[in-house]
């Protein structure tokens, strides 16, 4: 969507804004935190806001984004810096993550000042980020697609635990004969499952 540039590198200083080439032609915003996630603004345009309009939007979600990616992306033209600005407002805070291991239902949440262990069906963190690192051209536009919530989301697309959860069900379903794919016999359903 934006004019390739075949020298461009990503920048991951804190305070950098990004705008993404999204699915449906959408243009989504993130920018860069002081941990080099990104955190995507629940803003998106058909042509480029200003800086200030997309830096007073609502924050819809922060994750880690390959660094390697980011570049890829900005060369090929998926995505456009727009400069470095002040941190938005939502982002100078610490953001909570989950740590999901392979194979259990007990996942370690980080709010940035604590760290407690829980399990996966815990209400308190059904909206919290499951650690991941996402690729800036294959994975963020659905990802931000799922995130806005208007369309239909690939079922496939994870993040925050509630949908990754959901993801889980759904491979269960889709694929009963890979045993890797099985639900743990105390697997508590996400509601509508």
């Amino acid at each position: 969507m934006f004019r390739a540039n075949p020298t461009a590198r990503a920048d991951l200083k804190s305070g950098t804004l990004y705008a993404i080439s999204g699915e449906a032609h959408w243009i989504y915003y993130g920018q860069v935190t002081p941990d080099k996630r990104i955190g995507f603004f629940h803003r998106r345009d058909h042509e480029l806001a200003s800086p200030f309009e997309i830096l007073s939007s609502q924050l819809m979600a922060v994750v880690g984004v390959a660094y390697p990616s980011i570049t890829r992306a900005l060369r090929s033209g998926a995505w456009f810096k727009l400069g470095r600005f002040a941190l938005a407002d939502d982002l100078l805070m610490p953001l909570p993550m989950v740590q999901w291991p392979v194979g259990t239902l007990s996942v370690g949440v980080s709010d940035g000042t604590h760290e407690y262990d829980t399990r996966v069906e815990d209400p308190a963190i059904q909206n919290m980020e499951v650690m991941a690192v996402w690729d800036a051209e294959h994975h963020i536009p659905a990802r931000l697609t799922a995130d806005f919530g208007q369309e239909e989301a690939a079922w496939h697309v994870g993040g925050p635990v509630w949908r990754a959860r959901k993801v889980k069900e759904e491979n269960a379903h889709r694929f009963p004969d890979a045993p890797w794919h099985k639900l743990p016999d105390d697997w508590v359903p996400t509601n509508g499952s």
